[in-house]
């Protein structure tokens, strides 16, 4: 049994609506994240999932006509890397707002889970989701 059989992913791919699921499953980094002294000057395990609504467009099979799932992990991978965050809720605003940075990305749902924070339970964590703000 996967550790995310627990998370659903979106059922949000729709023809009729020219929208496509782009997704991430299960991305495992060290984090700089907690409040807690204990939690303060040292990395911890996380898990993140996110889940994108794309407008969708004529690709071609080329890559920048596409949003890029290695795009959005490396930005995620640089978001843990700026610095210590204290709240998980900051980390998944911080990664659904830079998911919506793209005009393509229309809603970002986020999952970040602290794999170790509490011994008697498999993780805690938050689950967002954001949408773009029409203008």
């Amino acid at each position: 049994m996967s550790q995310s059989e627990n998370v659903r992913p979106l059922k949000i791919a729709d023809a009729a609506r020219a929208i496509r699921h782009v997704f991430v499953r299960d991305l495992l980094l060290d984090a700089h994240i907690g409040v807690y002294a204990h939690e303060q000057g040292r990395t911890q395990p996380i898990r993140v999932n996110v889940d994108l609504t794309v407008s969708e467009a004529a690709h071609s099979d080329k890559l920048a006509n596409v949003v890029c799932y290695e795009t959005v992990v490396n930005r995620i991978k640089a978001l843990v890397a700026s610095g210590h965050l204290n709240l998980v809720e900051t980390l998944a605003e911080k990664v659904a707002a830079d998911c919506l940075e793209d005009e393509r990305v229309t809603v970002a749902r986020v999952r970040i889970e602290k794999l170790a924070a509490i011994p008697e339970a498999a993780s805690v964590g938050v689950e967002i989701e954001r949408a773009r703000t029409p203008l």
